[in-house]
């Protein structure tokens, strides 16, 4: 089987190859978390509005900080990923902060076999869509997890960031899908020295491949939105222009760094 078909394993062995670190890095601060802060932006607060009594269902949650933090708002929250011990970790951080968020592990392609049941918000974000090779398929879990009239909101990385070298140099990647990325990775993100290594599997996916995906499947988009930084100190060559917003220092605000959609299932009328 070569690394493409076998996709899923290797993302979740990667996945779960970084949870120590990620548990123990400034990146995530778990330790402030614990203490009650939140590791929500603004962007997404934002977008999700009052959210108290809401049903919320959040995809590829990682280790469960975000879906706790919609649960402290009072929201009703399950969380999914794919890594089992994120999984484990998030379980274990909703007993430790007294959350009722709870979390479910799979490939959310295979979530109608895992749940039943509708949510007022589908929730997912930053850096999330690149790991899946069909966003058609993606974009029928939201519908069928959506109740009519429901909310769809998604924050990620922009499409043309991937485009680039990991030193933001030169054109290395196609904008659209072109078919599975297949590379080693030293480090990891939160920590870029960390003595890991792990091998992952992704897509580019175009922004038209994301909107139409959801448009196809009866999740109508309200607001479309670009922004010219990053909440997140995640890639190489950055400068933070503002607390907690970083850029690509030496291209500045001349390329898009993030984008938004908020969208709403259909009501059969």
């Amino acid at each position: 089987m070569n690394a493409v078909q076998n996709y899923l394993e290797i993302n979740r062995q990667s996945w779960n190859n970084r949870i120590e670190t990620h548990l123990q890095s400034e990146f995530y601060d778990l330790n402030s978390f614990l203490e009650g802060k939140t590791s929500l932006n603004d962007i997404e607060l934002k977008l999700l509005g009052d959210i108290k009594g809401k049903r919320i269902l959040h995809l590829q949650c990682h280790f469960g900080q975000d879906s706790i933090s919609l649960s402290r708002l009072g929201a009703e929250v399950t969380g999914v990923d794919l890594a089992d011990k994120a999984i484990q970790r998030a379980t274990k951080i909703a007993q430790d902060t007294n959350s009722n968020a709870n979390f479910i592990c799979c490939d959310i392609y295979d979530l109608p076999n895992h749940l039943d049941k509708q949510f007022d918000i589908v929730f997912t974000s930053y850096g999330v869509i690149g790991w899946l090779p069909d966003l058609d398929k993606w974009a029928k879990i939201i519908s069928k997890f959506l109740r009519p009239g429901g909310k769809f909101v998604f924050v990620e990385f922009h499409p043309v960031v991937w485009m680039f070298d990991e030193n933001f140099e030169k054109i290395a990647y196609n904008y659209s899908n072109s078919g599975a990325i297949v590379e080693s990775e030293n480090g990891t993100y939160a920590d870029k020295t960390a003595s890991i290594s792990q091998e992952n599997v992704t897509w580019n996916h175009s922004l038209s491949e994301v909107i139409t995906s959801l448009i196809k499947n009866g999740v109508e988009i309200n607001s479309f939105d670009e922004y010219d930084y990053s909440p997140y100190n995640c890639f190489n060559k950055t400068i933070e222009i503002a607390p907690n917003k970083y850029r690509i220092a030496h291209l500045d605000n001349k390329i898009p760094m993030l984008y938004s959609i908020v969208a709403t299932k259909k009501i059969d009328r």
